[in-house]
């Protein structure tokens, strides 16, 4: 059935309101924009020099990679917890292979395998055995985590020899001099992923089964091999976002991986994604993880302690996904509004 907007100035507004729904993360684009100009008043010293923005180039997007695979993984209705690790095993089977054959090359090779093997495993824990996938990636977390610390022995390894290699200056070097090519690969994924999301059969099978997996069935798509697919894809993109950290440090953490997960999930959802599946916005999730990688710079260049950083960014994190409600279905915003119409009566009534 054809919807019917109301007439007159109400149909108008809703029609408008429906129109700019379909710009594609445009409220957390307008909640990057009001971010960056708040700490452009706050702390102009710091926000109205390029570069803040530079160094925003150099530390996001290793996170953003992990976050454009995510976007996938909760667009099917799923979850993976265990991608730290992948960041802590892939990272140590690049360094041990640098350090045995001198070859970047063959260490960023076998970095990627490892990547793919941890999402292979939970994809068939997943998928074929039928652990659900919260279960099955924090068990392969701890597991991968540790392995990567036995086999590292909790320490360090310097790497600094690939400075100037052809490796180095292909994913960590400059475009131009200026762009650091890991912004550069980091964007050209997140393009790549958007159309895999939105313009190819893989994507439309992954939405299908994240709005209703019964009915994906039905239609034929195997649910199984789909999902192998989709934690190998997040492990081989854990596996490159693995290669820039490193490569960047030029030193490989046991650690590595800590500190990544709630950040990365929080671009995630931060940018529109359902967390019920079925609907994904991978534009979204480029500004939401920017959001989330500027924040506590811009906090502590204001001047403001670094212990409000997490309650500021959850205070970010509601206001955004009000945001995204207000602008997917306007009513909310009508029924937002005639609430606080009736509590300023009862206000001005009184109880009686």
């Amino acid at each position: 059935m054809e919807s019917v907007l109301p007439t007159g100035g109400l149909g108008k507004r809703l029609g408008h309101w429906r129109r700019l729904a379909q710009i594609e993360g445009l409220p957390i684009i307008v909640v990057l924009l009001l971010l960056t100009g708040l700490f452009m008043v706050a702390a102009p010293g710091v926000f109205l020099r390029w570069p803040i923005y530079l160094s925003f180039l150099t530390t996001v997007p290793p996170m953003l990679v992990l976050a454009a695979g995510l976007t996938m993984v909760v667009a099917a209705g799923e979850i993976d917890l265990s991608f730290p690790s992948v960041l802590a095993f892939s990272g140590f089977l690049f360094a041990w292979a640098v350090g045995v054959t001198g070859n970047a090359w063959l260490g960023f090779l076998l970095a990627m395998a490892g990547g793919a093997l941890v999402g292979f495993t939970n994809g068939v824990l997943i998928g074929f055995v039928g652990v659900p996938s919260i279960i099955t990636t924090i068990g392969t977390q701890f597991f991968w985590a540790g392995v990567a610390s036995i086999l590292s022995g909790g320490m360090s390894d310097a790497l600094q020899q690939l400075a100037g290699g052809s490796l180095y200056a292909v994913f960590a070097g400059t475009l131009f001099g200026a762009i650091p090519m890991q912004a550069v690969w980091a964007a050209g994924l997140t393009v790549l992923m958007w159309f895999i999301l939105n313009r190819h059969r893989f994507g439309e099978h992954i939405l299908f089964m994240g709005d209703n997996r019964n009915v994906a069935k039905v239609a034929g798509i195997n649910i199984a091999w789909e999902t192998v697919k989709l934690f190998t894809l997040m492990g081989l993109l854990g596996g490159f976002a693995a290669m820039l950290l490193t490569l960047e440090n030029l030193n490989y953490f046991a650690t590595q991986g800590q500190g990544y997960l709630l950040p990365a999930l929080a671009g995630v959802f931060i940018g529109g994604t359902s967390v019920f599946g079925g609907t994904a916005t991978m534009v979204g999730t480029f500004f939401g993880t920017f959001i989330i990688g500027m924040l506590e710079a811009g906090i502590v260049a204001t001047g403001i302690a670094g212990f409000w950083v997490q309650a500021i960014e959850g205070v970010i994190f509601v206001v955004a996904v009000i945001l995204h409600l207000v602008v997917e279905s306007p009513t909310r915003l009508r029924a937002f509004a005639g609430m606080t119409g009736r509590w300023q009566r009862f206000g001005r009534r009184g109880p009686g």
